[in-house]
């Protein structure tokens, strides 16, 4: 039987190095010399995952299509591979404890005292070989979040430190991401930040194989031999990983720095020459595109761009599909009002109403969809900005001044917008959405049967309140048709405006299943809807000029 091998990533010296880039960049290496592999993210914070935490304070929350919330790293790891991540890709301290205390209610353990070692590192081994135990890889890239020394990252380290000793040297190695800072006053990099670095690593026992250095300058190759010295690995194990244009160069660069040769040679494994041309005709089309347009995000995270990561990436796909590049205007819906709605919309050639939770900038968010539907701006709404097309539709087209969502009005007399059935008894928070993908069956005729081509969909959610059926009648006499339907619940997927050139709201997120091989076809129409609209525009206002 083949033997998975194992690729551990730590990091040290500082965070949001690019763990899951350099990651995802590597494993886009091996599977194009053929060999399967997967990346998972061990997180070392105690929630037991993201689902509940602020945007603000971890960025946006992934789906996986078997309905786990995850790091926004996996969405790297999708859009980089084109493969699916699941409920084992993402591991946090919290899932770990979670499940050892479980275990040692229902009395596994035999009376032994439960401790971090064995206990939380046996189940941290565990979960890291659930997926090479699976017989789907070659290879199983694991990513540890954090820096080395942190006091939350000590049991995984030590689980790596264990699991090398356990699989052998042919099977594990540690590939440690560091900085090498340059001191401008100076006028030197400087290696001693990852000499610690490194040192630090030593101190739990475990050796880094492979060095990648982040750096804003080329490394000389006294240097990268002076690293080699005193972080005991080879001279060509010292990669350098230089400040990018777009993280989609890093693979490219990793192949020059022959990183994956360093990597299969370390593994015992047969290394050939890559086959990226499907994804440098990508990188091409996205830094020589042909035209521009400019596209409004509104939504409340806009501060961080992290908090609507994956949606950004489907544009950059989407842009690079229509040869054009999709320029983003982000927008705090918490700021907008009918007063400065022309100044801020006027000139956007599409406007996305992006998902989120809670009352705060719900009427900006509102007004928005308002301004779009009278001036025939293209628009696509995603989740909540989905609910607020429909409540606008229902307040200012139907009548219903007080239509609202149960969410931010719970005695709302015209709750268009409604707690699902199933979610009325919950009451824990966490993983407990309507969550993964779920089948969508598509209208005829619609915009969004000629995008998909096809009859029915799945797509990934995570909400709590729906379209409510009792108001679909109506609406769609008014012209909100609802043009996707989940075959078994009947819950309203996709409304669609039939007198707007382009008016298309969406229950699910369909951001996440965008990658570079297959940008979401949603996202490429809308685009293209944008690129449309700005033609039709320029051409009008210099008619009449």
């Amino acid at each position: 039987m083949t033997t998975t091998k194992y690729i551990f990533v730590t990091g040290g010296v500082t965070s949001s190095l690019g763990k899951g880039i350099i990651a995802a960049s590597l494993a886009k290496l091996l599977q194009a010399q053929g060999y399967r592999v997967t990346i998972q993210k061990l997180d070392p914070y105690i929630n037991v995952d993201p689902g509940t935490l602020n945007p603000y304070e971890h960025g946006e929350c992934y789906v996986t299509e078997d309905g786990a919330e995850t790091d926004l790293d996996l969405g790297h790891y999708e859009r980089f591979l084109n493969v699916p991540t699941s409920q084992a890709n993402n591991v946090t301290t919290g899932r770990i404890y979670q499940s050892v205390i479980q275990k040692e209610r229902r009395g596994e353990f035999l009376g032994k005292t439960v401790q971090v070692v064995p206990h939380i590192t046996n189940e941290i081994k565990r979960r890291v070989q659930l997926l090479g135990k699976s017989g789907d890889y070659d290879i199983v890239i694991t990513e540890i979040g954090g820096t080395v020394g942190d006091i939350e990252s000590l049991p995984y380290v030590e689980a790596v430190r264990q699991l090398r000793w356990d699989l052998g040297k042919d099977n594990a190695i540690v590939i440690h991401l560091t900085l090498v800072p340059f001191l401008s006053a100076a006028g030197e990099l400087k290696t001693k930040p990852t000499q610690h670095s490194v040192k630090t690593l030593m101190e739990s026992g475990v050796q880094a194989d492979i060095l990648v250095c982040r750096t804003e300058h080329n490394l000389p190759k006294d240097l990268r031999r002076k690293l080699a010295l005193f972080c005991n690995v080879r001279e060509e194990a010292v990669i350098q990983s230089i400040d990018a244009s777009t993280i989609y160069d890093v693979p490219n660069l990793m192949l020059k720095e022959g990183l994956d040769k360093v990597v299969l040679e370390q593994l015992n494994l047969e290394s050939s020459t890559p086959d990226i041309t499907k994804w440098n005709s990508f990188v091409h089309r996205h830094k020589n595109p042909k035209t521009d347009v400019t596209i409004g995000l509104i939504g409340k995270y806009v501060e961080l761009q992290d908090s609507y990561k994956s949606i950004l990436e489907a544009f950059i796909h989407a842009g690079a599909e229509n040869e054009v590049k999709v320029k983003i205007e982000s927008i705090h819906s918490e700021y907008l009002n009918e007063d400065n709605i022309k100044l801020k919309l006027g000139h956007l050639d599409g406007v996305l109403v992006a998902p989120g939770f809670g009352e705060r900038g719900i009427e900006g968010k509102i007004t928005a969809v308002k301004f779009v539907r009278e001036n025939n701006i293209p628009f696509l709404g995603i989740c909540l900005g989905m609910q607020m097309a429909v409540i606008e539709f229902a307040r200012n087209v139907l009548g219903l001044e007080d239509a609202n969502s149960t969410e931010m009005e719970a005695g709302s007399k015209n709750p268009v917008i409604d707690l699902m059935e199933e979610q009325k008894t919950i009451t824990d928070k966490g993983g407990t959405m309507r969550l993964g993908a779920w089948a969508c069956d598509l209208k005829k005729g619609s915009i969004v049967h000629d995008i998909y081509k096809s009859d029915s969909i799945k797509e990934r959610h995570r909400h709590r309140y729906e379209f409510n059926g009792t108001y679909k009648e109506q609406m769609e006499t008014a012209g909100m048709i609802a043009t996707g339907l989940n075959p078994d619940t009947g819950l309203v997927e996709i409304v669609e405006i039939t007198e707007h050139p382009w008016f298309v709201g969406v229950q699910y997120h369909p951001e996440y299943k965008s990658t570079v091989a297959n940008p979401h076809p949603l996202f490429v129409a809308f685009v293209k809807a944008a690129l449309n609209h700005k033609k039709n525009h320029k051409g009008v206002s210099m008619a009449q000029n």
